[in-house]
Protein backbone atom coordinates (compact mmCIF):
# COMPACT_ATOMS: atom_id res chain seq x y z
CA UNK A 1 0.00 0.00 0.00
CA UNK A 2 1.68 3.30 -1.13
CA UNK A 3 1.75 5.24 2.04
CA UNK A 4 0.65 8.46 0.43
CA UNK A 5 -3.06 8.22 -0.53
CA UNK A 6 -5.83 10.46 -2.37
CA UNK A 7 -8.80 10.85 -1.72
CA UNK A 8 -12.07 11.32 -3.75
CA UNK A 9 -14.51 12.29 -1.23
CA UNK A 10 -17.32 14.74 -1.80
CA UNK A 11 -15.71 14.18 -5.78
CA UNK A 12 -18.64 12.79 -7.36
CA UNK A 13 -16.93 13.34 -11.26
CA UNK A 14 -13.95 12.10 -10.03
CA UNK A 15 -12.41 10.74 -13.08
CA UNK A 16 -10.20 14.28 -14.11
CA UNK A 17 -8.30 14.58 -10.42
CA UNK A 18 -7.88 10.99 -10.29
CA UNK A 19 -6.01 10.78 -13.39
CA UNK A 20 -4.03 14.08 -12.76
CA UNK A 21 -3.55 12.55 -9.78
CA UNK A 22 -1.90 9.61 -11.16
CA UNK A 23 0.39 12.06 -13.41
CA UNK A 24 1.10 13.96 -10.24
CA UNK A 25 2.90 10.01 -8.91
CA UNK A 26 -0.25 8.83 -6.65
CA UNK A 27 -0.69 5.47 -6.69
CA UNK A 28 -3.40 5.26 -4.35
CA UNK A 29 -6.75 5.81 -4.26
CA UNK A 30 -9.60 5.94 -1.42
CA UNK A 31 -12.92 5.67 -2.77
CA UNK A 32 -16.44 4.90 -1.58
CA UNK A 33 -20.03 2.86 -1.91
CA UNK A 34 -21.26 6.21 -0.68
CA UNK A 35 -18.81 8.53 -2.82
CA UNK A 36 -20.88 7.26 -5.57
CA UNK A 37 -17.81 7.66 -7.39
CA UNK A 38 -16.47 4.15 -8.16
CA UNK A 39 -17.27 3.87 -11.78
CA UNK A 40 -15.20 7.20 -12.64
CA UNK A 41 -12.75 5.77 -10.46
CA UNK A 42 -12.45 3.08 -12.78
CA UNK A 43 -12.63 5.08 -16.00
CA UNK A 44 -9.37 6.40 -14.65
CA UNK A 45 -7.76 3.71 -13.92
CA UNK A 46 -8.50 2.47 -17.64
CA UNK A 47 -7.86 5.70 -19.08
CA UNK A 48 -4.72 6.42 -17.29
CA UNK A 49 -2.95 3.21 -19.18
CA UNK A 50 -1.02 2.40 -15.60
CA UNK A 51 -1.40 -1.87 -14.92
CA UNK A 52 -3.96 -2.63 -12.46
CA UNK A 53 -1.38 -4.47 -10.43
CA UNK A 54 0.69 -0.93 -9.40
CA UNK A 55 -1.98 0.33 -7.66
CA UNK A 56 -3.83 0.39 -4.77
CA UNK A 57 -7.99 1.56 -5.19
CA UNK A 58 -9.57 1.21 -1.38
CA UNK A 59 -13.70 1.26 -1.49
CA UNK A 60 -15.74 1.01 1.97
CA UNK A 61 -19.24 -0.36 2.80
CA UNK A 62 -21.55 1.85 5.08
CA UNK A 63 -23.71 1.24 8.35
CA UNK A 64 -27.00 1.41 6.60
CA UNK A 65 -25.46 -1.30 3.89
CA UNK A 66 -24.01 -3.76 6.34
CA UNK A 67 -25.47 -7.13 6.64
CA UNK A 68 -23.99 -10.62 5.12
CA UNK A 69 -25.50 -10.67 2.06
CA UNK A 70 -26.17 -7.23 1.41
CA UNK A 71 -22.54 -6.81 1.84
CA UNK A 72 -21.11 -10.23 -0.69
CA UNK A 73 -23.83 -8.08 -3.26
CA UNK A 74 -22.25 -4.75 -2.51
CA UNK A 75 -18.57 -6.03 -2.95
CA UNK A 76 -19.98 -7.42 -6.61
CA UNK A 77 -21.89 -4.47 -7.33
CA UNK A 78 -18.45 -2.14 -6.69
CA UNK A 79 -16.28 -4.67 -8.74
CA UNK A 80 -18.48 -4.21 -11.47
CA UNK A 81 -18.92 -0.08 -10.98
CA UNK A 82 -15.11 0.11 -10.86
CA UNK A 83 -14.93 -2.67 -13.80
CA UNK A 84 -12.18 -4.62 -11.53
CA UNK A 85 -11.89 -8.08 -11.29
CA UNK A 86 -10.72 -7.23 -7.29
CA UNK A 87 -10.26 -4.69 -5.15
CA UNK A 88 -7.07 -3.64 -3.22
CA UNK A 89 -8.57 -2.48 0.62
CA UNK A 90 -12.35 -2.96 1.59
CA UNK A 91 -13.40 -1.37 4.72
CA UNK A 92 -16.41 -1.35 6.89
CA UNK A 93 -16.68 2.54 6.90
CA UNK A 94 -18.42 2.73 10.38
CA UNK A 95 -19.46 0.76 13.15
CA UNK A 96 -23.31 2.27 13.52
CA UNK A 97 -24.79 -0.96 12.48
CA UNK A 98 -24.42 -2.59 15.84
CA UNK A 99 -22.58 -5.98 16.94
CA UNK A 100 -24.40 -8.41 15.33
CA UNK A 101 -24.66 -6.64 11.65
CA UNK A 102 -20.78 -5.73 12.11
CA UNK A 103 -19.81 -9.18 12.67
CA UNK A 104 -22.29 -10.47 9.64
CA UNK A 105 -20.44 -7.84 7.08
CA UNK A 106 -16.91 -8.39 8.49
CA UNK A 107 -17.54 -12.43 7.87
CA UNK A 108 -18.81 -11.14 4.23
CA UNK A 109 -15.62 -9.41 3.41
CA UNK A 110 -13.92 -12.13 4.87
CA UNK A 111 -15.39 -14.42 2.63
CA UNK A 112 -14.60 -11.56 -0.26
CA UNK A 113 -10.85 -12.36 0.22
CA UNK A 114 -11.01 -15.90 0.35
CA UNK A 115 -13.00 -15.85 -2.90
CA UNK A 116 -10.21 -13.55 -4.21
CA UNK A 117 -12.82 -10.73 -5.01
CA UNK A 118 -10.51 -8.25 -1.99
CA UNK A 119 -7.13 -8.48 -1.45
CA UNK A 120 -7.45 -6.83 1.94
CA UNK A 121 -10.10 -6.11 5.05
CA UNK A 122 -9.95 -3.10 7.15
CA UNK A 123 -12.21 -1.24 8.89
CA UNK A 124 -13.20 2.70 9.05
CA UNK A 125 -14.11 4.84 12.45
CA UNK A 126 -13.56 1.73 14.66
CA UNK A 127 -12.54 2.33 18.37
CA UNK A 128 -11.06 -0.12 20.44
CA UNK A 129 -13.76 -1.86 21.60
CA UNK A 130 -14.89 -2.40 18.17
CA UNK A 131 -11.40 -3.91 17.31
CA UNK A 132 -12.19 -6.02 20.74
CA UNK A 133 -15.02 -7.34 19.58
CA UNK A 134 -13.38 -8.84 15.82
CA UNK A 135 -10.83 -10.62 18.52
CA UNK A 136 -13.28 -11.99 21.18
CA UNK A 137 -14.93 -13.33 18.12
CA UNK A 138 -11.53 -15.14 17.29
CA UNK A 139 -11.99 -13.56 13.33
CA UNK A 140 -8.32 -11.91 12.20
CA UNK A 141 -7.76 -8.34 12.82
CA UNK A 142 -8.02 -6.31 10.06
CA UNK A 143 -5.68 -4.60 8.26
CA UNK A 144 -6.41 -0.59 8.30
CA UNK A 145 -8.41 1.78 10.25
CA UNK A 146 -8.92 4.25 8.92
CA UNK A 147 -9.70 7.61 11.29
CA UNK A 148 -9.55 10.82 11.39
CA UNK A 149 -6.41 12.35 12.42
CA UNK A 150 -4.44 15.02 12.12
CA UNK A 151 -2.26 17.62 14.79
CA UNK A 152 -5.68 19.19 16.43
CA UNK A 153 -7.51 15.41 16.62
CA UNK A 154 -4.92 12.92 17.32
CA UNK A 155 -7.07 10.31 18.53
CA UNK A 156 -4.30 8.90 20.86
CA UNK A 157 -6.10 5.52 22.65
CA UNK A 158 -7.14 3.75 19.02
CA UNK A 159 -3.64 4.64 17.46
CA UNK A 160 -2.20 3.29 20.34
CA UNK A 161 -4.06 0.09 20.33
CA UNK A 162 -4.11 -0.44 16.35
CA UNK A 163 0.22 0.07 16.57
CA UNK A 164 0.49 -2.45 19.46
CA UNK A 165 -1.93 -4.73 17.18
CA UNK A 166 -0.16 -4.18 13.61
CA UNK A 167 -3.17 -2.34 12.15
CA UNK A 168 -1.74 0.06 9.60
CA UNK A 169 -3.98 3.49 10.50
CA UNK A 170 -4.95 5.43 7.46
CA UNK A 171 -5.76 9.19 8.56
CA UNK A 172 -8.27 11.10 6.68
CA UNK A 173 -8.59 14.79 7.11
CA UNK A 174 -4.96 14.89 7.40
CA UNK A 175 -5.25 18.37 5.76
CA UNK A 176 -8.08 19.67 8.60
CA UNK A 177 -10.02 21.17 5.53
CA UNK A 178 -7.50 23.39 4.44
CA UNK A 179 -8.28 25.12 8.19
CA UNK A 180 -4.44 25.85 8.75
CA UNK A 181 -4.34 29.60 9.94
CA UNK A 182 -2.37 27.85 12.90
CA UNK A 183 0.62 29.98 14.24
CA UNK A 184 2.76 27.49 15.26
CA UNK A 185 1.66 25.75 12.16
CA UNK A 186 2.72 28.55 9.76
CA UNK A 187 6.38 29.60 11.52
CA UNK A 188 7.46 25.67 10.71
CA UNK A 189 6.36 25.73 7.13
CA UNK A 190 7.73 28.91 7.22
CA UNK A 191 11.47 28.05 8.16
CA UNK A 192 10.81 24.97 5.46
CA UNK A 193 10.14 27.03 2.69
CA UNK A 194 6.86 25.09 2.67
CA UNK A 195 3.15 25.08 2.95
CA UNK A 196 1.14 24.13 5.95
CA UNK A 197 -0.14 21.56 4.04
CA UNK A 198 3.10 19.99 3.84
CA UNK A 199 3.86 20.12 7.17
CA UNK A 200 0.44 18.38 8.30
CA UNK A 201 1.01 15.87 5.76
CA UNK A 202 5.01 15.21 6.37
CA UNK A 203 3.99 15.07 10.29
CA UNK A 204 1.21 12.08 9.38
CA UNK A 205 3.94 10.22 7.28
CA UNK A 206 6.16 10.64 10.41
CA UNK A 207 4.04 9.37 12.96
CA UNK A 208 3.69 6.12 10.44
CA UNK A 209 0.56 7.47 9.58
CA UNK A 210 -1.14 7.12 6.05
CA UNK A 211 -2.38 10.53 4.80
CA UNK A 212 -5.48 11.04 2.44
CA UNK A 213 -5.35 14.45 0.86
CA UNK A 214 -7.99 15.44 -1.08
CA UNK A 215 -8.40 17.62 -3.63
CA UNK A 216 -10.09 18.46 -7.22
CA UNK A 217 -7.37 21.58 -8.21
CA UNK A 218 -4.25 19.75 -10.28
CA UNK A 219 -1.59 22.05 -8.72
CA UNK A 220 -2.59 21.17 -5.12
CA UNK A 221 -2.82 17.76 -6.28
CA UNK A 222 1.05 17.65 -7.67
CA UNK A 223 1.98 20.47 -4.89
CA UNK A 224 0.67 17.26 -2.12
CA UNK A 225 3.21 15.24 -3.52
CA UNK A 226 6.18 17.59 -2.62
CA UNK A 227 7.18 16.08 0.77
CA UNK A 228 10.14 13.94 1.00
CA UNK A 229 12.84 16.74 0.45
CA UNK A 230 12.44 18.10 4.20
CA UNK A 231 11.69 16.56 7.18
CA UNK A 232 10.39 17.59 10.81
CA UNK A 233 12.83 17.50 13.54
CA UNK A 234 12.02 15.96 17.38
CA UNK A 235 10.92 19.41 18.82
CA UNK A 236 8.64 20.50 15.65
CA UNK A 237 7.10 17.42 15.67
CA UNK A 238 6.41 18.26 19.47
CA UNK A 239 5.03 21.41 18.35
CA UNK A 240 2.36 19.64 16.42
CA UNK A 241 1.69 17.09 18.69
CA UNK A 242 0.93 19.91 21.38
CA UNK A 243 -2.22 20.89 19.45
CA UNK A 244 -4.07 18.53 19.91
CA UNK A 245 -7.30 18.99 21.00
CA UNK A 246 -9.02 15.04 21.27
CA UNK A 247 -12.53 15.70 20.09
CA UNK A 248 -12.93 19.28 19.81
CA UNK A 249 -10.70 19.30 17.49
CA UNK A 250 -12.14 16.89 14.84
CA UNK A 251 -13.71 18.41 12.11
CA UNK A 252 -15.43 15.27 10.84
CA UNK A 253 -16.00 13.35 13.93
CA UNK A 254 -17.64 9.82 13.37
CA UNK A 255 -17.63 8.84 17.11
CA UNK A 256 -15.57 5.73 17.72
CA UNK A 257 -17.61 5.14 20.68
CA UNK A 258 -20.15 3.69 18.91
CA UNK A 259 -21.90 0.99 20.78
Amino acid sequence: MPLLGFGVYQNYDARPSVLEAFKAGYRHVDSAQVYKNEAAVGEAVKESGLNREDLFITTKCISNTHGYESTLKGVDASLAKFGFDYIDLFLIHDPHSGTERRLATYKALLEAKTAGKIRTVGVSNYGVHHLEELKAAKLEMPAVNQIELHPLCQQKPIVKYCIENSIVVQAYCPLVRGKTDIDILTKIAAKHNKDPVHVLLRWSLQKGFVPLPKSATPSRIHSNTQLYDFELDAEEMSSLDDLDRGKEGAISWNPVDAP
